[in-house]
């Protein structure tokens, strides 16, 4: 497990208000202030993937200042990228004043100032949201560049931005069961995509590594591919046009990502993997065997068969029959 979680309520009621200023100065140095302090609640799960850290932070309302006196005194040299899940926030920084809600990302720089404010009083004024800090050393783009997108409210709905924000919240659901083995590598996928993200917003992937183009390409790919799983023309050829690379280059960059393994042979096992589960859902007990074969990209229940034996030594009747009496008793 590489996760952490703190809750100011593991503290006495007169203490939870520092409490949570120290614990948000570990990754954003800042002076708080909020009419709750005195009967104050907040949560963060943190999540330590190498240098990038990422954590769900959850408050009532509170206003966060970086002075520029702050700025002198210490500068940890971190882009701060947030995403956030619920309720409203106002930001000034670097010359921008902006407003968000759910879903909106804004990008933010410890060398600069800030002034960041809750903005909604839905749900008693509770903001929850993603945050993802990270040294700007790691960001292969120039900072002029960079500076252009702090203090905006970044798009994040649809593309690799969106990309990214699934693959944070993800994260975050994931937090008990991810293993120390694993943080350095999600670091970098992190690190990829938002690095890919920012590129493109700022028409420089020019100025991306080959190495974190393809690894940020591929992910892009894993993605496309899960979500069109029940597509039985999904394949090699129809994957590389509809990213606008060649056949080539896709098998190039996915091998790089999966040890090796086939982007035709990763299609298959997601597809096995998605109608193993199905099978084994009492839920879905009345479902014919041969709809979930198709609604997992098998319309042919005998090529189906086949495929399921060679994954897993039995028919999918038959493991579906043992699968099902397990879970009755």
């Amino acid at each position: 497990m590489i996760g952490t979680v703190f809750r100011t309520e593991d503290v006495p009621a007169p203490d939870r208000f520092d409490y949570w200023q120290e614990l948000v100065g570990r990754t954003r140095s800042s002076a708080l202030v909020s009419e709750h302090a005195a009967d104050f609640w907040a949560e963060q799960r943190l999540l330590e993937l190498g240098p990038v850290v990422v954590s769900q932070m959850s408050f009532m309302p509170t206003r966060y200042r970086r002075t520029p006196k702050m700025v002198r005194q210490e500068d940890p040299e971190f882009y701060h990228l947030t995403l956030l899940l619920d309720g409203g926030l106002a930001l000034d920084h670097a010359g921008q004043a902006s407003t968000f809600t759910s879903r909106d990302l804004h990008l933010a720089d410890s060398s600069q100032p800030y002034d960041v404010r809750s903005a909604d009083d839905r749900q008693g004024g509770i903001v929850t949201g993603m945050a993802v800090d990270f040294p700007k050393a790691l960001l292969p783009l120039p900072p002029h560049r960079v500076r252009e997108l702090l203090g905006l409210n970044l798009p994040g709905r649809d593309g690799v931005g969106a990309l990214l924000a699934e693959f944070v919240v993800g994260l975050n659901r994931q937090i008990g069961t991810l293993q120390p083995s694993d943080a350095p590598r999600l670091g970098t996928v992190v690190l990829d995509l938002m690095s890919a993200w920012f590129a493109q917003l700022l028409e420089a992937e020019s100025a991306l590594s080959p190495e974190t183009r393809g690894r940020a390409t591929a992910k892009h790919v894993q993605d496309f591919i899960r979500q069109n799983l029940h597509d039985s023309e999904l394949a090699p050829p129809v994957i590389a046009a509809a990213h606008n690379i060649s056949l080539s280059y896709l098998h190039r960059i996915f091998q790089q990502q999966t040890q090796g393994e086939p982007v035709a042979t990763w299609i298959r096992r997601r597809r096995l993997e998605n109608a193993h589960r199905d099978l084994a859902n009492g839920s879905l007990r009345c479902t014919p065997i041969h709809v979930i074969a198709a609604r997992w990209g098998y319309p042919r229940p005998s090529d189906f068969t086949r495929a399921f034996r060679a994954e897993y030594g039995m028919s999918p009747k038959e493991y579906r029959q043992q699968a099902l009496f397990e879970f009755g008793r």
